[in-house]
């Protein structure tokens, strides 16, 4: 299955009433609804053109001309079923107001977790600002109104943009091990609290990544309640193929992974990850800094792609 995602695209169907988005968004409930979706549309793109799973573990939805593939429970593949509990336990920080972000991370090595060959980043805000969308690059960017459509054309913005990068992405090794990290707000979170699939996880400063790790921005959706930004990281050679700079950030020999650990609650703090062989000679001087509370899955998935 580790070519599969080669094959797989997005799909143009006719005009549909069936739509996977609210058709409005007017209160707060509603805009949770809209961001738990994104959420969940964005990590089956994810796994999906991927290759993670077989094609019986999602099924379609509709986003104005798109046919998207969205996870379900499939109990001939045992780890949809992981991703699955993975992202209601996302929703369930979400709806209390608690999660700050949630990193999904692939590997290869099952003893060291830190040395990380793929990064997805999903950063929350709670807010009641008016909606905007940045695609931080100096050649596109988008600000809207707080109007339902505004909000929507944002998210199939952010989607589409999703789609093109994981269909330009270079395949991923045969044996990589996915993992999700969710990091909370200190100042609301409660010292004790895990959401359903997860236990308390280790706060590290660092990543190590396997090869030279480029950043890359997909954007930012806010619905005048909520905010969700997309960031993907990854080998440099998986990007070569990429015609511009539309998704591309910093240089390839470091990059910045904010809001992993942040002192304040709001503040937008640096984390750098190194390339492997540059990591033995960086010490630690945040070591007293404040670290955020962080929860692991009680069981990572081994995708089985050989």
């Amino acid at each position: 299955m580790a070519t599969a995602q080669l094959s797989r695209s997005i799909r143009i169907h006719k005009a549909s009433k069936e739509t996977i988005f609210p058709s409005q968004i007017t209160n707060e409930h509603e805009s949770l609804i809209m961001v738990k979706k994104l959420f969940a549309t964005s990590i089956s793109c994810i796994t999906y053109l991927r290759g993670l799973f077989p094609e019986s573990s999602y099924g379609e939805r509709h986003l104005d001309d798109l046919t998207l593939k969205i996870l379900r429970e499939d109990k001939k593949c045992p780890g949809s079923l992981h991703i699955i509990k993975w992202i209601q336990g996302c929703f369930d920080a979400l709806e209390k107001r608690y999660l700050h972000m949630a990193v999904l991370t692939l590997y290869t090595n099952p003893k060291e977790p830190e040395k990380v060959t793929e990064i997805y980043q999903f950063k929350f805000k709670y807010t009641k600002e008016g909606a905007t969308m940045d695609f931080d690059s100096s050649s596109t960017s988008f600000e809207s109104g707080t109007t339902s459509d505004d909000i929507k054309k944002a998210s199939v913005l952010l989607i589409r943009k999703l789609y093109i990068l994981m269909q330009n992405l270079g395949p991923l090794p045969n044996d990589v091990i996915l993992t999700m990290k969710l990091h909370y707000y200190n100042a609301v979170t409660p010292h004790d609290y895990q959401p359903p699939g997860f236990k308390e996880g280790v706060n590290s400063h660092f990543l190590l990544f396997e090869g030279e790790p480029v950043n890359l921005q997909v954007g930012l959706v806010s619905t005048g309640f909520h905010s969700m930004k997309v960031k993907v990281t990854t080998e440099a050679t998986r990007v070569s193929d990429l015609e511009n700079n539309l998704f591309q950030e910093s240089s390839t020999t470091e990059i910045a992974h904010q809001g992993l650990d942040c002192e304040e609650e709001e503040e937008e703090c640096d984390n750098h990850m190194q390339r492997m062989n540059f990591m033995h000679s960086q010490q630690s001087p945040q070591s007293s800094r404040k670290k955020r509370k962080v929860s692991e899955p009680v069981k990572v998935f081994i995708p089985n792609r050989k």
